[in-house]
């Protein structure tokens, strides 16, 4: 079915058909296409959330993507970055994609992997030629316009760029004549530097934040949108596997598409159904895409009502009482020790909120004031904990206070 070339890239031929599957179908005209990829992104291994750990869930998500890839044939697997979830990940979280890639790489399926901005691009990139034999291929660190890796079908052929995430002064560095000054600057330099041919199929993995997106609380964007791009700068490749964003989404076209993640990671995310996203590229032009749904070890939800209600085994009773959740007590009076005594009945009660006249009269009554009083220390003491789950320590407050105090002072004495 599938065999290498001189250069030690994958060529495919002669595939049949894609089997018909419960998969949900988004375009509906359905011709006889021959490269179908899974497209992957943001697994975000050795995540926490909230300090519980996902370990569990995303060995249990990726278990359910291999089975579905069983039942569901693919040609190969778009991965678009944040593989980890932090640049130097915990050693559970290395052997879990080591895992998950060794398995990929046993049912003869070929990966295409990037580097996303939670990821080191160095890390990522090690042991590359070793992994290309095995037809595992990742991005290298971003050092020039990226190589197409070609496959070919009784279409022709088919290109596949591996474009790790992007920043300003990664694309400076390589190119220092060129006008960049800001993402969409260093995007545009560098399709620029690699024009997908036209007569050929071409698929683009990036890593990028593209204006006009949704985005939810567990991403990472910069205030503004400074680090977005436009979409018109991918209108030369068929289909675009985006990572980065959270929420599975076409921005403008259907075949511009960040798949989302596998899991939940924040309560913004609660109401989201997750899915995996297959892409099936026929002749020239002819794409289809469609998504299968993927059900957690936990769901991730929120829930109300009084201590009362929420203890009352009526309530509970034959629920999912171990699903990660986010309580929110509507009883006027602070429950002593509340967040104990709910864990009895739901294990991984992960966030308490009260909603209650005290508190949204405390609300309406500091935020017009907390918004002029605030101190630098404090805004950034807050952007830390969102991200984080955890509030700064000592030392960490302190070095930041000196580091404002340094930057005001530069300020004033420009």
């Amino acid at each position: 079915m599938r065999s290498i070339d001189r250069e030690g890239f994958p060529f495919l031929f002669s595939l049949p058909p894609p089997p018909p599957c419960c998969i949900i179908k988004k375009t509906l005209k359905r011709r006889c296409f021959r490269l179908r990829f899974l497209h992957l992104s943001d697994l975000h291994l050795g995540k926490r959330v909230c300090e519980f750990s996902m370990l569990d869930d995303q060995r249990y998500i990726l278990e359910q993507i291999l089975s579905l890839l069983d039942s569901t044939p693919v040609d190969g697997v778009l991965l678009a970055g944040d593989l980890y979830d932090k640049p130097v990940p915990p050693a559970e979280a290395v052997r879990l994609l080591d895992w998950f890639l060794t398995q990929l790489a046993e049912r003869q399926l070929p990966v295409f992997a990037i580097s996303g901005n939670h990821d080191s691009a160095d890390r990522i990139a090690f042991g590359a030629a070793l992994l290309q034999n095995s037809r595992v291929y990742v991005s290298p660190v971003f050092s020039g316009a990226p190589v197409s890796i070609p496959l070919t079908d009784e279409y022709g052929t088919l290109d596949v760029y591996l474009l790790p995430f992007l920043k300003p002064a990664m694309v400076r560095h390589v190119w220092p004549d060129e006008p960049v000054e800001s993402y969409n600057d260093a995007l545009a330099c560098v399709l620029r530097h690699c024009p997908p041919d036209p007569a050929h199929r071409s698929v683009l993995v990036a890593h990028q934040f593209v204006a006009g997106a949704a985005c939810c609380e567990s991403e990472e964007i910069s205030v503004g949108g400074v680090d977005s791009v436009d979409a018109s700068l991918f209108d030369a490749f068929d289909y675009v596997a985006l990572g980065h964003l959270h929420s599975p989404q076409k921005v403008g076209r259907d075949t511009l598409r960040y798949c989302g993640t596998p899991l939940k990671y924040s309560f913004s995310e609660a109401h989201q159904h997750k899915s995996i996203t297959f892409v099936d590229l026929g002749e020239k032009g002819c794409v289809d895409i469609s998504t299968a749904p993927l059900t957690p070890l936990h769901d991730l939800r929120e829930i109300r009502g009084s201590y009362l209600e929420l203890t009352d085994r009526r309530t509970y009773e034959g629920t999912a009482t171990d699903d990660y959740l986010h309580i929110t007590l509507t009883d006027e009076q602070d429950v002593p020790d509340a967040l104990a005594r709910l864990r009895v009945i739901y294990p991984n009660l992960m966030r308490l909120d009260y909603d209650n006249l005290r508190t949204r009269e405390d609300q309406q009554i500091t935020a017009p004031e907390r918004a002029e009083s605030i101190t630098p220390l404090e805004h950034f003491s807050a952007f830390y904990q969102l991200q984080n789950n955890q509030p700064l320590t000592a030392e960490q407050a302190a070095f930041c206070q000196q580091l404002i105090e340094e930057i005001w002072k530069e300020g004033e004495d420009a």
